[in-house]
């Protein structure tokens, strides 16, 4: 079984709930994650997983926001965390982000060269969260003979995606998922999965399911 370290946590979700949805999803090909909000003390030694998952809204809003400088802090990545996160890269590991992976980290300069894009203030946005209808691109063997599907989730709009960044599946036009080599491994980003609900669609799952098989550099067999 390979293992899936979920990094977990923050503002404005219920991470604990997609987690575990996440979690959940994953265990269906062989991969079994483990799951902690504890992001700096999970990055400050080397991984020994083959996954890492970032599920987590670790934002600072400019820290000169907080009154308490320890809780600006508590939202902050530690150069060793970082560096682990790009050793893991180095070592050939897979990084699996989900939806608001694009606006963690905001004190991290390298981390959108890392995901592929990022949200940029105040350009980026999304409508309210509601019905939506993904649109699935083929070329890749993550989405290769997926329909489209509609869910219930956020659509990100307007982030700032890097030139180099292909589109595996969007919603009215915006990119939603892609798939990148990141030093000698594999990054995969899903604006997808604001709820549970998200993981509750067939499609997605299967997507997930694919993405994790692509990351871990084994056949993407599942089937929709």
């Amino acid at each position: 079984m390979a293992r899936n370290l979920i990094l977990s946590g923050g503002l404005f979700h219920d991470f604990a709930a997609t987690s575990e949805a996440l979690a959940e999803v994953l265990s269906e090909v062989g991969v079994e994650s483990e799951i902690t909000e504890d992001i700096a003390g999970a990055l400050s030694e080397p991984s020994e997983v083959q996954l890492i998952t970032v599920n987590a809204l670790r934002w600072q809003m400019g820290h000169d926001r907080f009154a308490d400088q320890r809780a600006a802090s508590a939202f902050s990545l530690p150069a060793g965390a970082r560096t682990t996160l790009l050793d893991h890269l180095d070592r050939g590991g897979g990084l699996l982000c989900m939806h608001s992976a694009s606006i963690c980290f905001d004190d991290w300069q390298g981390w959108p060269r890392v995901l592929g894009g990022c949200w940029s203030w105040p350009k980026s946005h999304h409508p309210p969260l509601g019905w939506t209808g993904v649109r699935v691109h083929g070329g890749h063997p993550v989405v290769d003979g997926l329909r489209d599907f509609d869910v219930v989730d956020e659509v990100y709009s307007d982030l700032h995606v890097l030139p180099d960044v292909k589109p595996l599946a969007s919603s009215n036009g915006q990119p939603l998922v892609w798939a990148r080599p990141v030093r000698r491994g594999r990054v995969f980003y899903d604006a997808l999965g604001h709820d549970t609900r998200s993981y509750d669609n067939e499609i997605h799952r299967t997507l997930l399911q694919r993405a994790a098989l692509w990351l871990l550099k084994r056949p993407v067999t599942i089937r929709e």
